[in-house]
């Protein structure tokens, strides 16, 4: 897998067709990859788009806090609004550049919730049952890491992972994980879905797109 990001990102955008065929059909608990519009590819682990009507739509935040939330799109709403254009880089190999998000930061959910200072990591839930990520605190503190519920100036759609979905610009694309119903806070990192099938813990992109800064432990 690393080999194949390896080719993706010197060779561009030629490869991408390549390493999407090889990927689906040797990565275990891929359920689909999908091409979708503006470049970016679709992938789900469990083979559907899990729905989630917005009116229900809750973000439970739990874990080491002194106040237990359970976020609506109206409360995430009301909370301070930030707004990025980054790029959207996938270890495959593929990017789109340029990406609008918007959403409330990480660390103002965090403060929200009150989270302890000492507490080392996160965990973080997808409502389809099977997907999950994690982040150091560090790394979730940094202010360009989003709860994302815009894309592009419009709600994040079912198949980009919405309601609301995780994004961690300086990472590659499996660390934003989407359709986000819960963050954890807890005292060390639990790997996630794609770690403990040999994926990085720390996917940083750094340098090797030529536009992203280095990363900060």
């Amino acid at each position: 897998m690393i080999g194949l990001g390896a080719v993706g990102v010197l060779l561009g955008r030629q490869a991408q067709e390549a390493i999407t065929s090889t990927v689906s059909a040797t990565v275990p608990g891929l359920g689909s990859i999908i091409p979708a519009a503006g470049g970016f590819r679709i992938y789900t682990v469990t083979g559907g788009y899990p729905a989630m009507d917005p009116a229900d739509y809750r973000l439970d935040v739990t874990g080491n806090v002194t106040t237990p939330l359970s976020l609506t799109m109206a409360d995430l709403a009301d909370l301070p609004q930030t707004s990025m254009t980054k790029d959207f880089q996938c270890v495959t190999g593929w990017r789109v550049d340029d990406v609008l998000w918007s959403g409330v930061l990480l660390s103002d959910v965090l403060a929200a919730a009150g989270a302890s200072t000492t507490s080392s990591a996160l965990r973080f839930f997808s409502f389809d049952g099977a997907y999950t990520e994690s982040l150091t605190m560090d790394q979730a503190l940094r202010d360009d890491v989003l709860v994302a519920t815009s894309m592009f100036g419009e709600p994040v759609t079912r198949e980009h992972g919405g309601p609301v979905r995780l994004y961690v610009a300086p990472m590659y694309g499996y660390k934003s994980l989407k359709w986000m119903s819960g963050i954890e806070v807890v005292d060390e990192v639990v790997p996630g879905y794609w770690e403990v099938r040999g994926y990085d813990i720390d996917a940083w992109v750094g340098a090797s797109n030529g536009r992203d800064d280095e990363p900060i432990a």
